[in-house]
């Protein structure tokens, strides 16, 4: 009876891993400016929605696309995670209360991460092996 239990256990997990999830509403809508905006929420409570801009169009130099939107959803561990944010020339800019924030002191630079191991050994050998039509 064990192995029964475990074995529907075990078809059930793999079942809902493998279950389709519902959009519940979808919108997009495009314009020939170039801007947009679209959303979506599926039947496991994620949801997003994004527009965009062309900024200054036709103007040489200040010509730039500019994206403001926002998602949500439930982390494995059941806390609610909500992204607000915005990219432009600037950047991808995201704010949430789950990412860590930047320091008070605006003259101090965040201490970036460290670059892994594998990363820097490919990085000292591009370094050390340039392409020679890039040489001038």
């Amino acid at each position: 009876m064990k192995s029964f239990v475990v074995a529907f256990a075990l078809v059930a997990v793999v079942y809902s891993a493998t279950t389709p999830i519902p959009i519940i509403s979808q919108n997009q809508d495009s314009s020939p400016d170039g801007s947009f905006s679209n959303s979506f929420e599926s039947g496991n409570g994620i949801q997003a929605q994004a527009s965009g801009i062309l900024k200054n169009p036709g103007v040489k130099d200040a010509e730039a696309s500019e994206i403001q939107g926002s998602f949500s959803y439930t982390a494995e561990d059941g806390t609610p995670i909500q992204v607000n944010y915005i990219a432009n020339e600037l950047g991808f800019q995201a704010q949430g209360n789950h990412l860590p924030v930047p320091p008070v002191d605006t003259n101090t630079p965040p201490t970036p991460p460290p670059i892994p191991a594998a990363i820097q050994r490919a990085l000292d050998w591009i370094a050390a092996h340039p392409i020679p039509e890039l040489q001038n």
